[in-house]
């Protein structure tokens, strides 16, 4: 395999949000960025750029990730998600309209990132306690809300049977 020159663009192709996507990257540029920079998904956070914030956090083939942490080109042949794919329209997802009703966010530049998150625990624990919803969020720095209304929220949509991971074609629990 040949080194690819540090200009020279690489063509990947990825599962974005439930749409096949074709897009050219530099090879050192994170996803973050390529998500940002390449394909318009403002949704994606950069805090630290160091994988400790967590306000990056997409999914990716059903795990959440740092998507800081991951180089753009790691992106060819997965499925990625991110909070972009949560809304229907103008309708929000029930575990947004959650995070709406407990007022669960407040600057929201945590909240991707812990929408992200917070997916991958339920489909794995469709009635989490509220200690491994905290657990779960302990690498979600959230700076604003004190995390209180943050688990509320995240209980609230898991007792009222609107559990499962979100698929990116549908916009609906699964």
């Amino acid at each position: 395999m040949r080194r690819a020159d540090e200009d020279q663009k690489l063509d990947v192709i990825a599962t974005v949000n439930g749409r096949e996507r074709r897009f050219s990257v530099l090879p050192r540029l994170s996803l973050a960025d390529t998500l940002r920079e390449e394909l318009g998904l403002y949704g994606v956070r950069i805090g630290c750029e160091h994988g400790v914030c967590g306000a990056c956090t997409i999914i990716v083939d059903d795990v959440p990730v740092r998507s800081c942490l991951m180089l753009g080109v790691q992106a060819n042949g997965k499925r990625i998600r991110t909070v972009e794919s949560l809304a229907e329209g103008n309708s929000l997802h029930p575990l947004q309209e959650a995070f709406r009703r407990h007022h669960a966010l407040q600057c929201g530049f945590c909240t991707a990132g812990i929408l992200a998150t917070s997916q991958v625990l339920l489909a794995e624990n469709p009635c989490p306690t509220r200690e491994e919803v905290r657990e779960v969020l302990s690498g979600n720095i959230c700076r604003c809300t004190g995390y209180q209304t943050i688990v509320d929220a995240i209980m609230d949509y898991a007792e009222n049977g609107q559990v499962g991971i979100v698929d990116g074609d549908q916009g609906q629990a699964a």
